[in-house]
């Protein structure tokens, strides 16, 4: 947890946003419980709902709080612990001492929550987020009978957790600092005949030793043409190409995610290396171009035209490169975007719509493989913090599914891409903070990634 002040704040600035919006009425926010894997007292790992945290920080199961928007009233519902509790868990802090520790006068029992609404809200609004959760979409469905989200608070929330406060940033950089220490590891290990999973053990064990764990299922993979493939059974031949993409969710719940991509015998064939090389000139290009001002879409389609340009002096595809991009041939080879916003989520806020958190107002997603599947579109302003990953992927079902229904037959090489269909994929991704002047990495390192870099520490 930070700081209460912190947790004080982030409520008046929502509080102010909503009443700007003209906005009445209560909001109300359910945390998340505790998930039974395979019966009731065995659950899935504990962990908080995103947007709960940003607001109220209190890391524990079965709470809910509401602000009241014409009185600032703020409430937190949650139960003391019985002497049941204390049995299996030991004496607990008092749910008016977590109240206090985040600024929060009011308190009530949780199991008050459903009576205390049926009081407060005839004629009135209550605002709420989607539910990412099964349990609280039966919890919201039950408090609040056809209610729907508020597109409002949807607003209001995104506008503030897009923007990266110092003591976020810093949290983000010491889940980098994590994640890179991870995948040092990974790389490390990489050796000929031993399991994919070992690997996998190892670089999980840092994220779990000094982090709350991994932000995501880890990517570890010889077969980087599926894009994620989390099967860790293959043994590790010579020869491929090992894409590691792999992060770490500090204690703080931030994220880092990064993604490289390995020669199994550590150095790289003629051609893995030609590809590999546009890859990482796609990487390069997209950070010097991150700054304010710009539309990330718009790096997306400059990254696009560059690893069209590589592709093409490998014989690959033809034709303009401008044409190309207008026509997706790009999506052949990176049918996804080229990054995501990262913070609390390691795809930072998708639950509250993809589009809202992704896209401004003025923007239209687009309908063409690859672009399509851009999540951060958005014109770049300081604070955002994004993945820059691009990637090329040779996919023998998707070149056929475009050979057969006749696509891209100006453009595509075809026949040459047949010799590809062994190849793999390569991804390369760092994560970057939008800075006032430009762009920096995030983390104190950074990864090994150029490929003379990459093959001398594999030595």
């Amino acid at each position: 947890m930070f700081s209460k002040d912190v947790y004080i704040r982030r409520r008046q600035t929502l509080l102010a946003k909503m009443r700007e919006a003209g906005q009445s009425g209560l909001i109300l926010f359910v945390g998340n419980a505790d998930a039974p894997a395979q019966y009731k007292d065995n659950c899935y790992k504990w962990r908080q709902d995103s947007s709960w945290l940003y607001y109220w920080g209190l890391d524990e199961p079965l709470m809910a709080a509401v602000i009241c928007i014409d009185s600032g009233e703020e409430i937190l519902f949650a139960d003391d612990v019985d002497i049941d509790d204390i049995i299996w868990m030991g004496p607990q802090p008092s749910v008016a001492s977590k109240a206090a520790s985040v600024g929060v006068a009011g308190h009530r029992p949780y199991g008050a929550l459903a009576g205390w609404l049926q009081e407060r809200t005839k004629g009135r609004k209550v605002h709420f987020l989607p539910p990412s959760r099964y349990y609280n979409t039966m919890q919201l469905a039950s408090l609040l009978p056809g209610s729907q989200p508020s597109e409002a608070l949807v607003k209001a929330v995104i506008s503030m957790r897009l923007i990266k406060e110092d003591i976020e940033i810093e949290a983000i950089d010491a889940a980098c600092a994590l994640g890179f220490e991870m995948h040092s590891v990974a790389r490390d290990s990489i050796a000929v005949g031993l399991v994919e999973q070992e690997i996998v053990g190892k670089m999980e064990g840092v994220a779990l030793a000094k982090g709350w764990g991994v932000s995501f299922p880890t990517i570890l993979t010889q077969h980087g043409e599926t894009l994620h493939n989390h099967g860790h059974a293959a043994v590790i031949e010579p020869g491929k190409l090992m894409v590691i993409d792999a992060g770490v969710e500090s204690n703080e719940h931030y994220a880092s995610d990064f993604t490289r991509t390995y020669p199994t015998s550590g150095k790289f064939t003629q051609k893995q290396r030609e590809i590999y090389q546009i890859v990482y000139d796609c990487n390069e290009l997209a950070f010097s171009l991150t700054r304010p001002g710009i539309t990330y879409r718009e790096v997306h389609l400059a990254t696009a035209r560059r690893m069209l340009e590589g592709l093409s002096a490998l014989g690959l595809v033809k034709g303009d490169l401008d044409e190309m991009v207008a026509k997706g041939i790009a999506g052949l080879f990176q049918p996804h975007g080229l990054g995501h916003n990262m913070g609390l989520d390691v795809h930072d806020m998708e639950d509250l719509g993809e589009n809202l958190v992704g896209y401004d107002p003025d923007q239209t997603r687009a309908t063409q493989l690859g672009l399509r599947s851009l999540r951060m579109a958005r014109r770049l302003v300081p604070g955002h913090v994004i993945t820059d990953e691009p990637g090329i992927y040779f996919i023998p079902a998707l070149i056929e599914k475009f050979k057969k229904e006749g696509l891209g037959y100006d453009f595509v090489n075809y026949a040459k891409l047949e010799g590809y269909y062994d190849f793999g994929g390569i991804r390369l991704e760092d994560d970057v903070l939008v800075t006032a002047d430009g762009a920096r990495r995030l983390g104190p390192r950074r990864l090994p990634i150029a490929p003379d870099d990459v093959e001398a520490v594999m030595k």
